[in-house]
């Protein structure tokens, strides 16, 4: 097996060149010299306030640096990946923080037994030297029925605590008092994590393996195993087996959730899930808890304690009260805080109407003159369009994904049934207004795009009138809306390489209104000499711009789809065929 690939410079140097990074990305954030420690950049706003330090192995980000800032962290010290962080470290940043005139400094540790020697050695050697130092443990893991010796672990909740901590400090709030409220507030908190991937640190083979198709419930931030492996389910199913998990009162680490009471969630990205997982298993823990009869308060979704590339997600419940809820929401400046609102999310509407699009149906058209020429006329192009199915589809599987003739079908196929069910307009406006709609629900894809905004912008040009004079107009105006959404010009061995030269032609009606047929036959001509030269074009735009020239030797599906509508207009109309 080999040592999956990470984008780092050095393994040596990884984690000291992420401190830099985080730091020469935000100014509010400076480094210890010669220590692994991110300070707030304006410490002297600390006088005579608590001063909130905390820490631990890197690997975790955004955690802790992350979250330095006014309203949150004095300080952090980090670790190399997945290790607590040295003594000599977290003392330095002790005393550092001490002498800018704080009134004491609190330790905010997550319980790994690393942590909790490290930290409580800086925190008895800070002491020896007259510090007024506290440090409050925090053990939020649901995962073990039985825990350890060693306890709960210290996962994501102790982000929460952070938050409180950081507001109550802001609020000049004394050190025993803060101490006080957190014990109080940490009960109220529990996290459980899922994984479908084991994550490695760098330069070493994953931390566990996972067979294809497992998951892993209740593993530890650095990859420790969890309390059981299962097949994967669905979001919804995964998340009501954590919930459950977190809650079940027969555990001894569960955290208690009654019906009414109000949470603050967590959705927490363990590093590898895309944003549309997250935003589905959000949406998933969200009606859980709902079911429950549980008042979700806020929900924070995002990576806020990772562990490396681990693909997986860990909840984190807290259970809040309407004080806790006003410290949550007080302001920070640490970076990898989200910007939250602070609206009951329970019971709120998601949902608006759209704004009304009037309905086709809605303007009964009247059966003009036009009616009786546009029915045959419309016949015509749907015969040839289904009969010529194949024959673009196989031009599109050079080209595309050959479904050229299809997408055309399926447009050909709603015109057929529209005409069965409806009056055909005899206004031309209103025709092309309601093919527009047809083939923009119908036809899909992007030749559904085009054809609609071709029609739509082409509609208004026959409001009042429709001459030939009007049509070329017409057709003119559509053709430069393709062009100016769709970003193809004549040359770039699409469907304007048969359509524009078509129109070019039937612009002649402006000024020499002569032979309407005559001129409509050289306009068809036209487009089936621009779709034969698409076999010499280079694609620039559309899914064959993908594609090797070389391997394009064919015309241009949808340039031929053109000629071939221009062809069956002429000939419903009585010109002659081939």
């Amino acid at each position: 097996m080999e040592v999956p690939k990470k984008l780092l410079n050095s393994v040596e140097r990884c984690v000291d060149e992420a401190l830099e990074g985080i730091v020469c990305s935000n100014g509010g954030l400076v480094l210890l010299k010669g220590h692994r420690v991110v300070l707030r950049s304006d410490l002297e706003l600390l006088k005579g306030k608590v001063a909130l330090l905390s820490g631990g192995g890197s690997g975790h980000e955004p955690a802790h640096a992350g979250y330095v800032g006014r309203g949150m962290l004095s300080g952090a010290v980090a670790g190399s990946v997945f290790a607590s962080p040295p003594p000599g470290s977290i003392l330095a940043a002790i005393m550092t923080l001490w002498q800018s005139g704080v009134s004491g400094v609190l330790l905010l540790v997550k319980n790994y037994t690393g942590d909790r020697l490290n930290f409580g050695l800086a925190a008895e050697q800070a002491r020896a030297q007259g510090v007024s130092v506290d440090m409050v443990i925090v053990a939020d893991d649901c995962a073990f029925t039985q825990p350890s010796k060693a306890g709960r672990r210290g996962l994501c909740g102790t982000v929460f605590i952070h938050k409180l901590a950081g507001a109550l400090a802001e609020e000049g709030c004394a050190l025993d008092v803060i101490v006080a409220q957190l014990t109080k507030a940490k009960k109220s908190v529990g996290t459980l994590g899922v994984s479908l991937s084991p994550c490695s640190v760098p330069g070493c083979l994953p931390s566990f393996q996972l067979p294809p198709g497992d998951m892993e419930l209740g593993l530890g931030i650095h990859g420790e195993p969890g309390i059981k492996r299962s097949k994967m389910a669905s979001a919804d199913e995964v998340v009501k087996t954590m919930i459950d998990h977190m809650t079940d009162p027969s555990s001894q680490s569960h955290l208690p959730l009654k019906s009414g009471d109000t949470v603050i969630l967590c959705v927490n990205n363990l590093g590898a899930l895309s944003s549309l997982e997250m935003a589905v298993v959000s949406r998933a823990a969200i009606n859980c808890l709902s079911g429950r009869g549980v008042v979700v308060a806020r929900v924070m979704s995002g990576s806020f304690m990772s562990s490396l590339e681990m693909a997986g997600v860990s909840l984190t419940l807290m259970r809040v009260d309407e004080e806790i809820l006003r410290l949550f929401d007080a302001k920070t400046t640490a970076p990898a805080w989200p910007n939250l609102s602070s609206v009951i999310l329970s019971g709120r509407t998601m949902y608006v109407e759209p704004a009304e699009r009037p309905a086709a149906s809605e303007t009964k058209p009247n059966q003009g003159p036009l009616s009786l020429v546009i029915r045959p006329v419309l016949e015509s192009v749907c015969k040839v369009l289904l009969q010529r199915q194949e024959e673009l589809n196989a031009l599109d599987r050079a080209a595309g994904d050959g479904d050229c003739g299809s997408t055309h079908a399926l447009a050909a196929n709603a015109i057929q049934d529209w005409m069965q069910t409806s009056t055909v307009p005899g206004n031309p406006c209103l025709l092309l207004t309601a093919l527009a709609r047809l083939v923009e629900e119908k036809m899909g894809g992007s030749s559904g795009a085009l054809y609609s905004l071709f029609l739509t912008a082409a509609a208004p040009k026959l409001r009042e009138s429709w001459s030939g004079a009007d049509w070329a107009k017409a057709l003119q105006a559509g053709t430069e809306a393709m062009k100016r959404y769709g970003g193809a010009e004549p040359g770039d061995r699409t469907m304007l390489d048969a359509l524009c030269p078509a129109v070019e032609e039937l612009m002649k009606l402006l000024t020499a209104p002569g032979d309407h047929m005559a001129v409509l036959q050289a306009a068809v001509e036209k487009a089936e000499l621009g779709a034969e030269s698409t076999r010499d074009l280079t694609a620039k735009a559309g899914r064959a711009s993908y594609i090797a020239s070389e391997r394009l030797t064919k015309p241009d599906p949808g340039a031929v789809a053109v000629a071939a509508i221009f062809r069956a207009v002429f000939e419903a109309l009585g010109g002659k065929s081939h």
